[in-house]
């Protein structure tokens, strides 16, 4: 068997338009510098109109995305790599859009048997020409309080509101549609939030250990998430085994009902009685100093350089066929 043709440069990509776009770049700098020490010739870019230029003046090029919310996640980046023949690490436009949007990765998910929360997604526009009062109404008695109410299409929990009451309920939307014209509203579920991360070696879908979340003002909102000190990461998380065990089944799962590939996060809120619950997953996972997957990479024994290095190369043999 013959070896493969080597790939040449990496593109690290990050940056972008989003409202992610500060720590995109944190997550792509930490990625390219975890190549290089590898040994691996890398590139750094935002999303720019030269972005087709650099490729196409790349021979054999493998991009290794790392935008966070927006066209990163959406699709439509890969869409682009697919229609320029360009290698790729991470999901294709279809998996992207099925997992990005949760108006439509979480009623696949609830088809598949995996446990999720109740849910309801409503549109601005129909908010808006039906009246906010009676939706309100509607919503309190479907789905009850405390609710989480979120935007469909975004990540690191940008316009993700908790309420408590009817009251709280007008505004938390209207935080929700400033990211998006569509928001998900679905029911609070009390327990311990965890993320499970996967990643594809050797062909097989390896759910890493799980990382228990305690932020410090008790909701894992966007200052959570990206300022050092304010949430408690505990990982291996702090519950038995056949919870864990239950966790990572639910994420493999998870993974596979949106046809992922490469590698993911699944977001998973476990009840009292130890079962595990799907909140959302991420085709484009956090890579900061805070970031999760780093974190379960760590607890998992693997060098994160090595396994990013894995995951190009897993990338460039696909992409030869």
């Amino acid at each position: 068997m013959s070896e493969l043709r080597p790939h040449g440069p990496i593109v690290v990509l990050a940056g972008g338009l989003s409202h992610e776009r500060e720590v995109s770049l944190r997550s792509g700098r930490r990625v390219a510098q975890a190549l290089r020490d590898q040994g691996r010739e890398v590139l750094e870019s935002d999303l720019t109109p030269a972005l087709i230029e650099l490729l196409r003046g790349l021979e054999n090029p493998v991009v290794f995305p790392v935008l966070h919310g927006g066209v990163g996640e959406d699709g439509g980046l890969q869409q682009v790599l697919s229609l320029l023949d360009v290698a790729y690490v991470g999901s294709e436009p279809d998996a992207c859009r099925r997992s990005f949007n949760k108006a439509v990765g979480g009623p696949l998910i609830a088809q598949a048997g995996l446990a999720r929360p109740m849910m309801a997604a409503l549109p601005h526009d129909m908010f808006r020409e039906l009246g906010a009062a009676a939706l309100m109404t509607a919503l309190g008695e479907r789905i009850g309080f405390p609710m989480i109410v979120k935007p469909a299409r975004g990540g690191s929990a940008l316009g993700c509101a908790k309420v408590t009451s009817a009251e709280e309920l007008p505004s938390a939307m209207v935080g929700a549609y400033s990211y998006g014209d569509l928001a998900v509203i679905e029911e609070f579920i009390e327990g311990t939030e965890v993320a499970v991360t996967i990643v594809e070696l050797d062909g097989e879908a390896v759910a890493l250990p799980a990382v228990e979340i305690r932020p410090n003002s008790g909701i894992y909102d966007y200052t959570a998430r990206y300022t050092a000190g304010e949430t408690r990461f505990i990982v291996p998380a702090s519950v038995t085994d056949e919870v864990a065990a239950a966790c990572a089944e639910l994420a493999i799962a998870a993974h596979h009902v949106l046809g992922l590939r490469d590698l993911s996060r699944v977001d998973i809120i476990v009840r009292p009685d130890g079962t595990p619950v799907f909140l959302e997953t991420n085709v484009a996972p956090g890579m900061t100093e805070t970031s999760l997957m780093p974190q379960a990479v760590e607890a998992a024994g693997y060098d994160f350089g090595l396994l990013c290095a894995q995951l190009v190369d897993n990338a460039w043999a696909r992409h030869l066929g």
